[in-house]
């Protein structure tokens, strides 16, 4: 379901700005109904003022708006289309025509509209363009879509709106603008019900469910109350409930980071907190207001937890944060009080809106957002990092998302399967609950270990030979299955299979030389789909030196680049799985500068190596930082030598080699 207003993310370039004001005689009551924010009512009353008489630019203008308010996105990009046909019809409704198609999913239709108004309005210019480049972008996802099967979560869902599921091992609890009960009265703004908490008893299996039925009066009140979460060491549902608090001067919005515009008569401001409710012995204590809400001066709702219930997450448009409304967190005192909120940071939210997050079993931050890049409104993310040390934000792609809003996500804990909301079902505005479950697409991973060794006939080169009989032990990443060991043939070849999805590493071990191990997460789409990999052994040979790849430095630096840290991470593994030795880490240059400055350089660079090791885990004991300088040439290139660039290239490397033990 849910209309903008009730997931407190109400609209976004041209709100109702782009409105023109509708003048006729005949359009008063629908001017009222609108400027009092009935939009459900106001709705009815343009559409039959179509009936008196020619359609004016205003009142088609208006009856756009209005669908896109009520995120009908099938009806507003009809509407939109006729809206860009009158003349003097403002430039942006070819921003929000283009929305919509996208929301629809005619992403073809929506990058012309974009690059169209990008020409019209050539200060928005890079945002459209920008927007045009992700239709291209979702159309691939589409065509390449992710191994997840997602069908409509039937028990759950009604004629209206459900959307954000949280499973406990009782059942599901879940909000809903369902006319059911004492939910009878309908919200002027969107002509459906009040969003109210429901709860369904867990099934015969994990997914299904018994007849949902709305919490009691402690929880719902007479306006909108969810989403929410169930702790249940501690038997409390955190929840969402909406206030309507009235305006100071009704004339102009005292709260411009408020998520709602006003409600009811225009006379207020629809804010949000959260709220939590205690269940002892199957009665809903009252209900108690988090201690940060402040729905005085903005919102908080949205409430998650991390899995050990020592971590609130939320969303809210308090100020201070990157945009519309931004993640935020809250850590649980040792004394059982709640800290102060703390912004999730610039890798999670942005100028857009960042909203529904929720936590996987593992931990993981799962929310979803319209500033990041997607297929069309809210899309689903996945954080990647940790608690306080987020370091991006990955779009979960197609078919857990869709050009609709997609939100809501709840994992089980396999990690494989969960539930979600979406409204990919229709354009009417409103989100369903759907079950997600991945496919394991059985694949093959197709290997050589192999080794390099130095070529005799071309200076410089290295040659590549077989390394057979390795042994080989196979283990899927978060998985109970059991490890498979194989072994390489004497070609040094192996064939193992695996599943499309799943992480694996693979740990290759055979005397006299270096164990070494690599991940593989398999790409594959079909069954026959293979992938390939090549594992390459050092020998463990004390005091011979193994020449780095790709450790490169900026002229006269020290400071790592970004291609030589991937190789240094190689070496990490590589130590990680050999204990027992400890290595010499050294840097060379070539001849040119002086012998003093090229020490200095090449002890500050073996130096700079070694302690990104120590960074990433090595013990210093481990490590020994050496700058030869140009003392161990690999050619003739010494002073005075005219020599080409690739030349001097040879010199320039760094080295490990295992120290006698």
């Amino acid at each position: 379901m849910m209309y903008k207003i009730t997931r407190f993310i109400f609209l976004w370039l041209f709100v109702l700005s782009v409105v023109l004001p509708a003048t006729a005689q005949d359009t008063q009551k629908a001017d009222k109904h609108f400027n009092d924010f009935e939009f459900s009512l106001a709705l009815d009353e343009y559409k039959a003022s179509l009936e008196q008489g020619e359609p004016t630019l205003a009142v088609v203008q208006r009856i756009a708006d209005i669908y896109r308010i009520l995120n009908n996105s099938q009806e507003a990009e009809f509407w939109y289309a006729q809206v860009i046909n009158f003349t003097g019809a403002d430039p942006a409704n070819y921003f929000l025509y283009a929305e919509s198609a996208k929301r629809n999913g005619n992403y073809s239709k929506a990058k012309q509209l974009f690059l169209i108004y990008s020409e019209r309005v050539p200060a928005q210019a890079a945002l459209a363009k920008k927007l045009a480049a992700s239709c291209d972008t979702a159309m691939k996802w589409m065509r390449d879509p992710r191994p997840y099967t997602v069908t409509e979560a039937k028990t759950l869902n009604s004629k209206e709106g459900e959307f954000s599921p949280f499973k406990t091992k009782d059942g599901i609890y879940f909000a809903s603008d369902r006319l059911q009960g004492q939910n009878r009265k309908t919200y002027a703004w969107t002509g459906q019900g009040y969003i109210q908490m429901y709860f369904a008893p867990a099934g015969k299996t994990d997914t299904t469910w018994g007849t949902p039925e709305p919490l009691p009066s402690s929880i719902n009140t007479a306006f909108h109350n969810g989403p929410g979460v169930f702790l249940e060491k501690d038997q409390t549902l955190y929840f969402t409930r909406t206030h309507a608090v009235r305006r100071e001067n009704t004339q102009n919005n005292p709260d411009p980071t408020s998520w709602f515009k006003g409600t009811e008569g225009g006379t207020h401001i629809n804010r949000l907190g959260i709220y939590t409710a205690v269940k002892k012995k199957g009665k809903w204590k009252k209900a108690k207001p988090f201690k940060y809400n402040k729905t005085e001066q903005y919102s908080i709702g949205h409430p998650a937890l991390s899995p050990d219930g020592k971590v609130l997450y939320f969303s809210s448009d308090m100020p201070g944060g990157f945009g519309e409304t931004d993640i935020y967190y809250s850590e649980r005192q040792p004394n059982g009080e709640w800290g102060t909120p703390v912004n999730a940071g610039n890798k999670i939210n942005t100028s857009g809106r960042e909203s529904f997050p929720t936590l996987g079993p593992d931990g993981t931050l799962y929310f979803s957002s319209d500033g990041h890049l997607g297929m069309g409104g809210l899309d689903l993310f996945k954080a990647i990092g940790t608690h306080k040390n987020w370091t991006g934000a990955e779009n979960l792609k197609y078919p857990l998302n869709t050009s609709h809003d997609d939100l809501g996500l709840a994992m089980d804990p396999s990690g494989k399967t969960g539930l979600l909301s979406s409204g990919r079902l229709g354009q009417d505005g409103l989100d369903d609950i759907f079950l997600y479950k991945e496919n394991r697409i059985p694949c093959t991973v197709i290997g050589r270990t192999i080794e390099y060794v130095a070529d005799t006939q071309n200076r410089g080169k290295k040659r590549e030979l077989a390394v057979g009989n390795v042994r080989l032990v196979i283990s899927e990443v978060g998985s109970d299955a059991r490890p498979i060991e194989i072994f390489s043939g004497s070609d040094g070849t192996f064939m193992l299979p695996v599943y499309a999805g799943a992480t694996y590493t693979i740990r290759g071990s055979k005397p006299s030389y270096l164990t070494q191990t690599i991940k593989v997460s398999p790409d594959c789409r079909t069954t026959e789909d293979s992938v390939k990999v090549e594992m390459v052994f050092n020998r463990d040979t004390p005091n011979k030196p193994i020449v780095l790849d790709n450790i490169y430095y900026d002229l006269d630096k020290y400071d790592l680049r970004p291609e030589a840290t991937a190789e240094l991470d190689k070496l990490v593994q590589t130590l990680k799985d050999n204990p027992h030795i400890r290595i010499e880490l050294s840097s060379h240059t070539d001849s040119r500068q002086t012998n003093y400055y090229n020490e200095m350089l090449s002890e500050l660079r073996a130096k700079s190596a070694v302690d990104y090791l120590v960074a990433h885990g090595i013990e210093m004991h481990r490590l020994e930082a050496r700058g030869y300088g140009e003392t161990q040439l690999v050619n003739n290139c010494a002073d005075g030598v005219s020599c080409p660039e690739e030349m001097h290239q040879e010199n320039r490397r760094t080295e490990f080699k295992i120290l006698a033990r």
